[in-house]
């Protein structure tokens, strides 16, 4: 906000003091509306405006040291678009303007409500609250609220019941476009984590060795519109087997699959962490496939917002998107990882084992057949949302059925998965910033290319598109 404003619409008091500062014909020594046709309130329209024309006087008043004259004498020899351009050469301009529209308002709301499930996906948003990084970013009161499933995440977000909620990748996509529910616009500015998911089968199937071994299996996975059953028929299909039509797929709460192992109700499921580790913690199943030998560095959860919470309380959005990226760089370095496990653990949060998770967040795990396995990157934190996985996401959403019709990969991927605003928020601060939104992924030894994602659908022998 202006500090000569009320409020982002009263610009009248700002646009009266502000003169062009290309124009060779407008002084800018007196604050008085000028009858000339550029005079200073000519264009200012919005708060924007007034920050740009503010900006622009700034800056040729102290190239030209406050000399009116000698400021009016070059606009008279060279004309405004040649200043402006010989300006902007020297000084970055534009991005000055954008730090003055960007920099931090008051927050509209502190105590934030954030929905979370008991997984270890969910380790930034979660252990924000233990460990205060909430409140580091201004969010004071702010608690995260756990539900017992992803469909319970989804109404509760489209309710409002929750300010922001820890979403599996694909369903801000699917909530965003209706597939699955009624269309309502999600942003997803944040991953949460990695990798960090098995395919955990009963202790009875230790002869499985690939995908025709599963034939006739009921396996689980947490949601229609998540990275586990993407990934799990993805791994079917390339083995040959039909997801559809040569296994069953059933949709179970993470809480509930170790249970539903034990009964025997299921052969397997490819889960979120812990419940792949507490299988074998609790001598039901053994871990047959980390995720990260499908697709190494794959997404998975991630933090999201409705549009409508981002565009009404866009600081405090703001402020929750640091806070989740400060505590996603701070869960990626393994040095922090048993202090999490400790303070996640409990039972108003995982309420799991501190050993079980323990053993997920450091990779150094039995795998439940007679290997003890130091894996490091079993599960790993990285905030930044490719727009090419969003992509990919929606060629196996269209791959199975979930969407049909003509989908406009890139601008869905865009509107959802705000690469660029993480990318600000990873700048401010201080972690590296990837160059570029998309780039190509390999998936099980085949690559995948964003900018053709219909000619990449055409090369699966096993599809419903």
């Amino acid at each position: 906000m202006c500090i000569h404003c009320k409020d982002k619409n009263d610009i009248s008091s700002c646009s009266s003091s502000l003169g062009n500062a290309f124009d060779a014909d407008v002084s800018l020594e007196h604050c008085s509306v000028s009858d000339t046709s550029s005079g200073p309130s000519m264009g200012l329209q919005t708060h924007e405006d007034v920050i740009d024309r503010a900006i622009e006087n700034a800056v040729v008043k102290a190239v030209f040291g406050g000399s009116d004259v000698s400021r009016r004498n070059f606009m008279k020899l060279v004309g405004s678009s040649t200043a402006m351009a010989v300006l902007s050469s020297v000084f970055p301009m534009e991005a000055a303007k954008a730090w003055a529209k960007d920099a931090p308002g008051p927050l509209e709301k502190k105590d934030l409500k954030i929905g979370f499930i008991p997984i270890t996906c969910a380790t930034p948003i979660i252990m924000a609250e233990p460990m205060k990084l909430y409140e580091k970013h201004g969010l004071t009161g702010t608690k995260v609220v756990k539900a017992a499933g992803w469909a319970m995440i989804r109404d509760w977000a489209v309710a409002n019941q929750v300010d922001c909620a820890h979403m599996l990748s694909p369903m801000p996509l699917a909530m965003t476009i209706g597939a699955g529910s009624t269309a309502t616009p999600f942003y997803m500015p944040a991953i949460e984590n990695i990798n960090g998911q098995a395919i955990t089968l009963h202790v009875k199937h230790k002869a499985v060795k690939e995908p025709k071994d599963m034939k006739g299996f009921t396996f689980a996975v947490p949601f229609d519109y998540s990275m586990h059953n993407m990934l799990l028929r993805y791994y079917l299909a390339e083995g040959g087997v039909d997801p559809d039509k040569d296994v069953k797929i059933r949709v179970l709460p993470p809480p509930e699959m170790v249970a539903n192992l034990k009964a025997e109700n299921v052969d397997g499921y490819l889960s979120p962490d812990p419940f792949n580790q507490r299988a074998v913690y609790e001598g039901v199943g053994f871990i047959f496939k980390l995720t990260k030998e499908l697709w190494e560095g794959h997404p998975c959860c991630a933090f999201a917002a409705s549009k409508q919470f981002a565009t009404e309380m866009p600081n405090t959005f703001k402020a929750a998107l640091m806070t989740i990226v400060d505590a996603t760089f701070y869960s990626h370095k393994p040095e922090n990882r048993k202090a999490i496990a400790k303070a996640i653990s409990p039972r108003n949060y995982l309420n799991q084992p501190e050993e079980v998770v323990e053993q997920v967040l450091t990779g150094v795990f039995p795998d439940g057949l007679g290997q003890t396995r130091n894996e490091p990157d079993r599960i790993d934190f990285n905030p930044f949302p490719w727009n090419s996985m969003a992509v990919w996401i929606l060629t196996q959403m269209k791959r199975w059925g979930y969407i049909k019709g003509d989908v406009n990969y890139k601008q869905i991927a865009e509107d959802v998965f705000l690469a660029s605003e993480c990318g600000e928020a990873m700048k401010k601060l201080g972690y590296p910033v990837p160059p570029t939104t998309y780039e190509k992924h390999v998936i099980m030894g085949k690559v995948f290319d964003p900018e053709k994602p219909e000619e990449y659908l055409k090369t699966f022998s096993i599809s419903r598109s």
